[in-house]
């Protein structure tokens, strides 16, 4: 298995712009350094705990100071981005990474970003997202054309040519790197539709953890989606987003989760709006609970992933059993500023002595 951190990054909302920027730059460089495979960096314009409203200034600071480490938004919100803009925004910045980049995409799921946006019905949000993807991918292939679409016109000119071989007029290619671009879409719900959509397009899943049950079923449901449109499903391509935490001893980890930046986030802003919208549903109906046995410990053991490395190694061997496993682990990160101490060796745990020992059924340790 291999170990990438989900930067959302839930600070707290003390925390200043540039104090958001310098953490994620750090957990970047702590990242790298640790062997994580990538850094997802994620995109929200009105929440003051998930607060980088453009993920593409921290990749392309990150990118300088990292050495391996791939890069991806996560996600852009299609949505809310004219696709001319992006697509040039997107294939420029894969160009300067040189394969360590891909594309995260997303509909959005705030009603107050999206009326930031000028979006007041946020159903048409999916059929904006494949209206955004259909743009994008034909000005990366730079052929002229203009499109008159339902909710963006955009094209890309003819290029001039004067018959005396000069370079005026030549257009600038901001294609993808390579010439193709990885793109992974995110969900969240029962037989998500983002993740059927991921299956249709032939697209990267990543899955937010929200129960085994729940998970079970976005495999299935890509799976079932790929082969319907001719695409190949690939667990290893396969990434699942988790709240995991990693100390010396269970019951160290389980103080610094709790006590710590996981904890604070949770019992002030993530707990609530779980809650609110039934995000613990599938957790409760994992082991058989009931809604009133929940409080921040019963979250801890039944929500998160916390414990020395070799609890964590069993806990997720135990989910991989059921579930059928996944590629990539995306770490959930936290606003642990105050004392980062725990938190990077957290980390270092997870991509030392937990990921190589959590391998999908048909792997091996000589071809992982």
């Amino acid at each position: 298995m291999d170990s990438g951190l989900i930067h959302i990054p839930y600070m707290r909302p003390e925390r200043t712009s540039r104090q958001t920027f310098e953490w994620a730059l750090e957990n970047a460089r702590q990242a790298d350094q640790a062997g994580f495979t990538e850094f997802m960096v994620a995109e929200h314009a009105t929440q003051k705990w998930e607060c980088i409203p453009t993920p593409e200034l921290v990749i392309a600071a990150a990118a300088t100071q990292t050495e391996r480490i791939k890069f991806a938004p996560m996600a852009h919100l299609l949505p809310h981005h004219h696709p001319a803009d992006l697509a040039i925004q997107v294939g420029w910045l894969s160009q300067i990474l040189e394969g360590r980049y891909f594309l995260g995409v997303g509909a959005g799921a705030y009603p107050q970003a999206s009326y930031l946006h000028g979006i007041t019905d946020l159903s048409t949000n999916p059929a904006r997202v494949r209206e955004s993807l259909e743009i994008m991918e034909k000005i990366w292939k730079r052929e002229p054309f203009f499109y008159e679409g339902q909710f963006w016109n955009a094209g890309y000119p003819e290029e001039v040519n004067d018959g005396l071989g000069h370079d005026d007029h030549k257009l600038a290619d901001y294609s993808p790197w390579g010439g193709k671009l990885d793109i992974a879409v995110t969900g969240l719900s029962v037989n998500s539709p983002s993740i059927r959509f991921a299956g249709e397009r032939g697209f990267m899943p990543v899955s937010i953890y929200s129960g085994s049950s729940i998970l079970k079923t976005h495999w299935e449901t890509y799976e079932k989606a790929a082969l319907a449109h001719g695409h190949t499903p690939d667990r290893s391509k396969y990434h699942v987003s988790q709240t995991v935490f990693v100390a010396e001893t269970d019951k160290d980890a389980k103080k610094l989760a709790m006590q710590g930046g996981i904890g604070y986030a949770f019992e002030r802003y993530l707990w609530p709006i779980w809650e609110r919208f039934g995000m613990l549903e599938g957790y409760i109906k994992d082991v058989g609970a009931e809604p009133s046995d929940v409080d921040l410990e019963w979250i801890c053991d039944n929500v998160w992933v916390v414990g020395s490395p070799e609890t964590v190694i069993d806990k997720l061997n135990r989910l991989y059993e059921f579930t059928g496993g996944w590629g990539t682990l995306q770490v959930e990160s936290h606003d642990y500023m105050d004392d980062p101490s725990p938190w990077f060796q957290s980390l270092r745990l997870i991509a030392q002595e937990v990921a190589p020992k959590i391998q999908l059924p048909f792997s091996s340790p000589a071809s992982h």
